[in-house]
């Protein structure tokens, strides 16, 4: 009797270590935080850590919380792929192809690069490979490379490779179009069709804008609350600096620079690219060095410094974690409890 009573403890123990929840992961961490206004500290809690959640990617980018499903969705460009991070499941393909979906072979970066949810729920990419703005046709939790364009051709020319995107809240979709997902990444390129490159609108009747053809190489694009303002990175290194402009209908004005890096961290990697804006209008912007943080006046309070060149960030739904593409890698920090 004793054997047997001590063969059902044996096995309830073991029963209850089979039900014990799983503890979280621990990742590595990386760089540090710099710190430049007392104002940060209001934004990123004093002990906060640069974690290494995922990697292994060729060039990671336009990173996008899905809050619903608890997972982050990011682009690995030359590989065609989009994966999704979760807590549970760690680093996993999500969708591919994703930015290229004809037969013929080509090189270079041709996979989607900025990633975004369309007013009905949609995922919106930015492709590189097909030289356009597609909606996936399928829903969130189950994709399929299954692309309906929203913009492809600008008085009848193919873009050269739309790289990240923002919609206002009124449906309209402002994207960038520089020509990295071209084979050559140069203007000089034979199958570029258009002189420039732009910086265009898509109203919610389809017709598409060009709202400015001047910034060399425009890349990242994000509006300020009130979608009165909007600002756009250019990953020119001759001209390495964020501009603003106001919005006046179909019309940018009053263009002028936001920030230029074209004298600071010169020996460090990087330049403007991706960018993301909160709801109390601090911007948190890939730049040299890492994610540079400002108020919405412009103001520098401070940055994410990492070693590797970071391409885009996203924010989650509450705005306590930033999670930022960072080359082969993919990283979170989380700002506040």
């Amino acid at each position: 009797m004793k054997k047997i009573t001590l063969l059902l403890l044996s096995l309830a123990l073991i029963a209850g270590c089979n039900t014990t929840k799983k503890e979280k992961p621990t990742y590595p961490t990386t760089g540090y935080i710099e710190r430049l206004d007392p104002a940060l500290d209001s934004l990123i809690m004093k002990d906060a850590k640069i974690e290494i959640i995922a990697s292994g990617m060729e060039w990671s980018e336009g990173p996008l919380w899905i809050e619903k499903e608890q997972m982050l969705l990011f682009s690995d460009v030359p590989r065609d792929t989009v994966f999704k991070w979760t807590e549970t499941g760690g680093k996993e393909v999500y969708l591919t192809p994703s930015g290229y979906t004809d037969t013929i072979k080509r090189g270079g970066e041709m996979g989607s690069n900025g990633l975004l949810l369309a007013p009905s729920g949609n995922l919106v990419l930015c492709q590189c490979g097909n030289r356009q703005m597609a909606r996936m046709e399928a829903p969130i939790n189950t994709p399929k490379p299954i692309y309906t364009p929203l913009a492809s051709r600008y008085d009848g020319k193919r873009f050269s490779s739309p790289n990240d995107a923002v919609y206002n809240a009124a449906g309209e979709l402002f994207f960038t179009d520089p020509p990295y997902g071209l084979e050559s990444q140069r203007d000089d390129d034979p199958k570029k069709e258009m002189k420039w490159n732009g910086v265009y609108k898509v109203k919610t009747n389809g017709e598409v804008i060009l709202l400015t053809d001047s910034i060399p190489r425009p890349n990242g694009i994000a509006l300020l609350p009130g979608d009165q303002q909007l600002i756009i990175a250019c990953s020119d290194p001759a001209k390495p600096n964020w501009y603003i402009y106001d919005l006046a209908g179909d019309a940018l004005m009053n263009g002028r620079i936001f920030h230029s890096t074209l004298n600071e961290l010169k020996e460090v990697n990087g330049l403007p690219d991706g960018l993301k804006v909160g709801k109390n209008g601090i911007i948190y912007a890939s730049g040299p060095g890492g994610i540079w943080i400002f108020t919405s006046t412009g103001k520098l309070l401070g940055r994410i410094r990492v070693k590797h060149p970071a391409s885009n960030c996203a924010l989650s739904k509450d705005e306590k974690m930033l999670y930022i593409t960072n080359d082969m890698q993919i990283l979170r920090v989380k700002l506040r409890n």
